[in-house]
């Protein structure tokens, strides 16, 4: 089967399309649809007819976008009509709802008349906060697009012009800093006259290029002052007409500093990329076929040929994806008028300076491992990048205010961390945690510091404040890899095999000397075993805080922590805590990774630390503890262990939060079941806290629960040391080595 034929099973399996409502209040009783809808559903109205702008608080106005379309000019498919083109904009609509978290209506008329299309789009003002234009053929949508900026108070956006400007605007300022030249002085040439090559060529005068060096092709060569004074040209391109003689493409190309292609493919060859000037910049975005070919251009010329296509199986793929969800993220935000020059240079300048930052490792893996580093290769972020929404939509919101087009101001530091929430629960958490860690930074020792994770997260980490990093290794493997990823910071390194040891050695020599450690041998594991190195380093308070296991199991990871550090003096044993995050609720996960068969004063003590460790995330803890009986349902052996422990936390005078059980795992967390059936339980709310009754039994859970229910995971975060100490899971991604350093640097503030 085919591409075509799997998209055709794609949009009509049951139910047809893409898209659907949801309803996002309660709808369950009399009661909510009584609020919903009549008698309730008066008082707001009422508001709003006194208060227009109540519309934005009391309906999702301010959240819904209206994609419109004629269907005049489909990409790649051309005047296909409204109907047909509905698959696009529903699939515009998924775009905005995945990467921004905006809800879409989208509307097809069937309407050519511009005069037409701008009265039926300007009476839906009320429905909307934003308008995105799409598909609408030149030059009616030029006409249309300026109509409806002058005649709505809400953004209207053709993102066929804009969104490859300012998309291949971002290219454009990093090509031109990796090859060392000024956006002034680029001789720019496009291949052809259309929307989209139109406003890129003015948005790239917008960002700072000369626009006498700009030379417009259309089919017929050359846009020259002589054929604008002859009437060849209409209106739009008349703006690019140039005093030059005529000529064709080629001719337009020779000692060109930049080829911008928004024309139809296999126009270019090799011949013309060898004409233009040294290190060229080619942006050949016409799709599906490239004007010229990634691997052609590329063989042209033995100097650097900065390459950029519309594809994706090439490197700076430019992607409109990148813009529209985010710009009108950051425009519904502020209430915005308008999408304004500031707004979209505002745009582009933050996705370039995004593509100077270090890759997540979850977007290198997206594409295959392949290597995702600022410079020819690299000049944009990939669409899959979440940190795009937080970069680009805040300074969207920002030059919007700036501006004067927002009707609202916000405190973007906030905003940041709202949008954060948008994305998931464990960031809303997280955001919490490395707040705190911010507000007192630490000093926290990376024991496998010549991985390179581990570095880039030390870069991470220091970039943000989150944490003072030292990294444990060989001090130029260290610098070197550095180097390579051209991370530019200069990391805080302790070298085992070139720094003095000796005092470390001694202490281990004390500490372990009665458990089979000679002094020699001392010697040896702090110089050539990291994690006993960062584990004194700890123990004597020249570090803080420690993360290891990145690279090794978690049991000899933990190991000599353990050993060095041991546990605190209020605690017996150390427990391995996850934190999973559902889309409403979090729940604290104990124990994953430590202690394989608990009694009944173990699991007391691990429910102590875990609640400890809820309060850093600023949840107050309701514990249960897990097991298959419900209260006595079931006695024997097994179950009288949690009982036991849920009496010990009771007399315990120091417990002053919630716990019960022993009960299952369905009574901790419904609800119904536990406040209906068993109304006598010390739980009123559904518990956050979960003690398993086992190693096994809480490693199955937390998986389970991960993976089924859709929770995001953070941890295991360790509890109980006698300092702060987080043992990593191999393979981990640099965002949970940040966010367990930002965990680290918490416990050390407590302590």
């Amino acid at each position: 089967m085919g591409l075509d034929d799997d998209a055709r099973d794609y949009h009509r399996s049951d139910p047809p399309g893409k898209v659907a409502i949801s309803t996002t209040k309660p709808t369950n009783t009399q009661r909510d649809l009584s609020l919903a809808y009549s008698p309730g559903v008066a008082a707001p109205c009422l508001d709003i007819a006194d208060d227009e702008n109540r519309a934005y608080e009391y309906t999702a106005k301010g959240n819904l976008v209206g994609v419109v379309s004629n269907g005049s000019a489909v990409l790649g498919l051309g005047n296909i009509g409204a109907q047909a083109s509905k698959p696009v904009m529903e699939g515009k609509g998924v775009l905005f709802k995945r990467f921004a978290d905006i809800d879409v209506f989208d509307v097809e008329l069937d309407e050519a008349d511009p005069d037409a299309f701008v009265d039926a789009v300007s009476a839906m003002e009320p429905t909307f906060g934003g308008i995105n234009l799409e598909d609408i053929k030149a030059p009616e949508c030029f006409e249309i697009e300026n109509r409806l900026r002058e005649e709505m108070s809400i953004p209207v956006f053709h993102d066929d012009q804009h969104g490859t400007a300012i998309i291949s605007g971002a290219a454009l300022i990093n090509a031109a800093e990796v090859i060392d030249k000024q956006l002034g002085d680029l001789d720019i040439v496009f291949s052809g006259a259309g929307a989209s090559a139109i406003a890129t060529a003015r948005f790239y005068v917008s960002l700072g290029a000369t626009p006498e060096n700009i030379t417009m092709c259309d089919s017929s060569g050359i846009i020259t002052q002589a054929r604008a004074e002859s009437g060849d040209v209409n209106e739009y391109k008349r703006e690019f007409a140039r005093d030059r003689p005529e000529g064709d493409l080629a001719d337009a190309m020779d000692g060109a500093d930049v080829f911008v292609g928004l024309s139809v493919g296999g126009i270019v060859g090799e011949e013309m990329v060898q004409s233009m000037a040294d290190d060229p910049i080619i942006f050949a975005m016409a799709n599906p076929d490239p004007e010229i070919g990634y691997e052609e251009a590329k063989a042209a010329r033995d100097d650097t040929v900065i390459m950029a296509t519309g594809r994706s199986d090439y490197p700076n793929q430019v992607n409109n994806v990148l813009g529209f969800p985010f710009i009108f993220r950051g425009a519904l935000d502020v209430r915005a008028t308008d999408i304004d020059e500031d707004m979209k240079r505002a745009a582009a300048e933050a996705l370039a300076e995004l593509a100077r930052q270090d890759v997540p490792d979850a977007v290198v893996k997206a594409y295959g491992d392949q290597p995702l580093q600022f410079g020819p290769e690299y000049l944009i972020p990939k669409p899959v990048d979440p940190r795009v929404l937080f970069e680009v939509a805040p300074a969207v919101a920002q030059a919007a205010m700036d501006s004067g087009a927002a009707r609202e101001e916000i405190d973007v530091d906030a905003y940041v961390e709202r949008l954060e929430a948008r994305l998931g629960k464990s960031r809303e958490m997280m955001r919490v945690v490395l707040n705190k860690a911010k507000s007192d930074p630490k000093r926290l020792a990376l024991a496998e510091g010549t991985d390179e994770k581990m570095i880039r997260a030390a870069y991470q980490i220091q970039e943000q404040g989150i944490a003072e990093p030292v990294l444990i290794g060989d001090r130029e493997e260290i610098e070197q890899t550095a180097r390579r990823l051209g991370l530019e910071f200069d990391p805080s390194v302790a070298d085992p095999r070139s720094d003095d040891t000796e005092a470390y050695a001694d202490r281990l020599y004390e500490l372990r000397q009665r458990k089979g450690i000679t002094r020699s041998e001392a010697g040896e594991l702090v110089r050539r075993d990291s994690n006993y190195f960062a584990s004194v380093m700890v123990e004597q308070g020249d570090a803080d805080a420690m993360l290891t296991g990145l690279t090794h199991h978690y049991p000899s990871a933990l190991r000599p922590p353990l050993q060095v550090i041991g546990t605190a003096d209020d605690a017996n044993y150390a427990a391995g805590v996850y934190l999973l995050t559902f889309k409403n609720r979090i729940v604290f996960c104990a124990d994953a990774t430590v202690n394989l068969d608990p009694d009944a004063e173990t699991l007391a003590e691990i429910t102590k630390h875990t609640a400890d460790l809820a309060r850093r995330f600023n949840v107050e803890p309701r514990a249960a503890m897990l097991s298959y009986s419900n209260f006595g349902s079931v006695d024997n052996e097994g179950t009288r262990k949690p009982r036991e422990a849920v009496n010990l936390l009771h007399d315990d005078s120091t417990v002053d939060f919630p716990v019960d059980g022993e009960m299952q795992a369905d009574t901790a967390v419904v609800e119904d079941i536990l406040t209906g059936t068993y109304d006598f339980a010390d739980l009123d709310e559904t518990a956050n806290v979960l003690v398993f009754p086992n190693l096994e039994a809480g490693n199955i859970g937390y998986k389970l629960l991960q993976r089924l229910g859709g929770a995001e995971a953070i941890g295991p975060m360790l509890v109980g040391m006698d300092k702060p100490v987080h043992v990593l899971q191999r393979g981990d991604e640099v965002k949970d080595i940040v966010n367990l350093a930002g965990v680290a640097v918490v416990d050390a503030q407590s302590e």
